[in-house]
């Protein structure tokens, strides 16, 4: 992995072989990012995505083994347990042109992986909300649902 920082702009280059979530992680724990917001592209493999069953409370995943391009990666930086938490989804698309996405288990880089982080200056947070399933952001404004 290569980067370049500028004040609060990161350019991060995840080389070939290298795993893209688990090495976003490390890279924020090495920088102490807290909060960040990542997007990126490139070409991955060996890609598991899927999607939250919001009725059984639980992620249910698909393994994508060949080389797809990366054509989209969104996703943020909050801490989780004290640590940081890369959460990110992502659209994939084969040598058809056909295209899928969801939230990103892991994948491994097959070609490139151009990221831009930017981080932002916060304490948010992720807290395990019951009536959802899953460790939700917590910010340090609420407004009253307007529901």
């Amino acid at each position: 992995m290569q980067f370049q920082c500028k004040g609060i702009d990161y350019f991060i280059y995840i080389e070939k072989n290298e795993k893209v979530m688990s090495t976003l992680t490390q890279f924020c724990k090495d920088q102490n990012i807290k909060n960040a917001k990542i997007s990126g592209i490139g070409a991955v493999k060996e890609t598991g995505i899927g999607a939250y069953d919001t009725e059984k409370k639980e992620y249910f995943q698909n393994h994508f083994d060949d080389v797809w391009e990366l054509v989209s990666y969104e996703g943020n930086v909050t801490l989780k347990d004290g640590e940081p938490f890369v959460h990110a989804h992502v659209i994939l698309s084969n040598h058809e042109m056909k295209t899928v996405g969801g939230h990103l288990f892991e994948t491994t880089v097959a070609a490139v992986g151009e990221f831009f982080l930017r981080k932002f200056s916060g304490d948010a947070y992720r807290e395990l909300n019951e009536d959802i399933g899953l460790p939700c952001i917590c910010l340090e404004n609420k407004l009253e649902s307007l529901l």
